[in-house]
Parts: structure tokens; C-alpha cells; sequence
């Protein structure tokens, strides 16, 4: 397989991946399948989820990391994750962009995040545009919520269930719809 370092740096650089990076998304695609089978189908402890996802991700998680399966995703070498992060059942991380997930975070049900975008062209729409989503500290997210390419969702935000975040969220708001929109602050922040 291409270096790790390679496909970090071509994922920070946003640029257009075209073979044959898109044979080492391949790659990384085969080792995730692997790992998430190990993790979706049988019961785990949550300090050996903490192990399954650690290899998965190539990262070392905290052992406050907390994970209900099944858990989906088509790269794992592309998340970081903080302290005392919550992931629900269901949740379907398209990482290759990057997937950065501050300490605090809640993660429910169904949760969507797509890093990944195909070029509009349709002679060159197998290739991809990556960019990454950030998740900031102490961040709720519901149920069934979809988190598009390049979006930063800020310190404190709550994004209401079954909500499209197609843009930046800023902090300590809370936004929800189809495309998301701020509706108001988080309360007990409204004279931050």
C-alpha cells in the first residue's frame, strides 16, 4: 500500500484524488471492511471497542471513548477523536477527508458524516474533492443528522435530529432543517 504520510498529505491538500490514490482508498476501503466485520458482529467490551477502533483508526483513542455498534465507515484512518466522545449505533463516518471529533462530543443515532465529493464533470466524475468536516468541543448531535464535506461545526452547537448541515455552525448555537439553520444560542449562552 501507498505510505499513510502520502494519503494524509494528498487529504490536507484537498486536492482532486484521480488513480492511483483512488487505488489506496481501495485499500484502506478492504482493511475498514475488515476491521468494522470484527467490530459489528460479535459483543465487545467497551475497553475492547476502545482497541478495535484504535486499530482502526491508526490513532490511539482514550480509554473514556464510547461506542455502540454497529459503526460504518469506508476509510477509519482519516478520524481523530477526543476525550469523552459518544458515537451511537448506526453511524456512517466517510473519513477520507478527515473527521476531527473534540473532546465532549455526542454522536446519536445515524449520523452521517461525508467528507467526500465527486467532481461535476461527468468525464471525470469518479474523481473526488476531499475535504474535511471538525467537530468542536462539547458538541450534541442528533439522531439521523447528515454532515456534509468541509463544514465546522463550532464549540457547544447542538444540531437538531434529521437535520442537512450543509455550512458552518458557530459555537453555542443551535441549528437544526433542511439545509440546517441557526435558530437561536444554546441556553445558558445567550450573554456569552
Amino acid at each position: 500500500m501507498a505510505d499513510l504520510d502520502e494519503f494524509y498529505a494528498h487529504m490536507k491538500e484537498r486536492r482532486v484524488v484521480e488513480a492511483p490514490m483512488l487505488k489506496v482508498f481501495n485499500e484502506l476501503s478492504q482493511e475498514a471492511l475488515k476491521i468494522t466485520m470484527e467490530l459489528n458482529n460479535k459483543y465487545h467490551s467497551p475497553s475492547e471497542i476502545v482497541e478495535i477502533f484504535s486499530e482502526l483508526t491508526g490513532k490511539k483513542v482514550d480509554k473514556t471513548f464510547r461506542l455502540f455498534p454497529p459503526f460504518y465507515t469506508d476509510c477509519g484512518k482519516n478520524i481523530t477523536v477526543g476525550k469523552n466522545v459518544f458515537i451511537n449505533a448506526g453511524c456512517n463516518f466517510q473519513d477520507q477527508g478527515g473527521i476531527y471529533i473534540d473532546d465532549g462530543v455526542l454522536i446519536g443515532h445515524n449520523v452521517t458524516f461525508a467528507t467526500l465529493n465527486h467532481v461535476e464533470d461527468p468525464k471525470k466524475r469518479q474523481n473526488i474533492i476531499p475535504a474535511p468536516i471538525k467537530i468542536g468541543k462539547n458538541v450534541w448531535i442528533g439522531s439521523n443528522v447528515t454532515v456534509l464535506q468541509g463544514v465546522t461545526i463550532g464549540d457547544g452547537a447542538i444540531i437538531g435530529a434529521c437535520s442537512l448541515v450543509t455550512k458552518d455552525i458557530p459555537d453555542n448555537c443551535v441549528a437544526v432543517g433542511i439545509p440546517a439553520k441557526v435558530i437561536r444560542k444554546v441556553k445558558g449562552t445567550e450573554n456569552d
